[in-house]
């Protein structure tokens, strides 16, 4: 695996040493080996080949922004003596971040092939919406819930007369 030398970037630059720190630590592990798919506006998959790894052996964990994938294999009850050795078998630990508002829907072990369904949600207040903007010869209504309020452009502030 290729890994990329921030150095010359450090002599030209000052104030981004959390930002190319971050790019290091960002280079991912070549195995297990993974697609990251878009499958709709707001859904992703994410399939790992984590061939030979049984359900309880995979662990699967949402903290905050980040989805960890750990393989943990049971250690081998046979006394086996492996003249090659080609097939990947250690443990592993993948992180993924994640954006804002985006949790895991499903996921599933078959074929070798962990498949983990997420989706975007954003919340109704977060999402953009659209007001209707009045005359000065009508107010405008904005809904809020429990209360409405209106907006008035012919309406003076009261003022106190001393």
């Amino acid at each position: 695996m290729r890994s990329s030398d921030y150095t010359p970037l450090y002599r030209t630059t000052v104030g981004f040493d959390r930002l190319f720190d971050m790019l290091e630590k960002s280079v991912r592990s070549d195995w297990p080996p993974y697609n990251i798919e878009k499958t709709g506006e707001n859904d992703y998959r994410i399939t790992m080949a984590i061939a030979g790894f049984a359900l309880d052996e995979v662990e699967l964990m949402q903290n905050g922004p980040e989805l960890s994938v750990v393989g943990q294999r049971k250690p081998d009850q046979e006394n086996r003596e492996v003249l090659h050795r080609g097939l990947a078998t250690g443990n592993f630990k993948q992180v993924f971040k994640l954006a804002d508002h985006v949790k895991v829907k499903a996921a599933n072990l078959e074929n070798g092939l962990l498949s983990v369904d997420l989706v975007r949600e954003v919340p109704e207040e977060l999402k953009p919406r659209r007001i209707e903007i009045g005359s000065e010869a009508k107010a405008v209504s904005l809904e809020q819930p429990g209360r409405k309020q209106l907006i008035d452009s012919d309406a003076e502030p009261q003022r106190e007369v001393a």
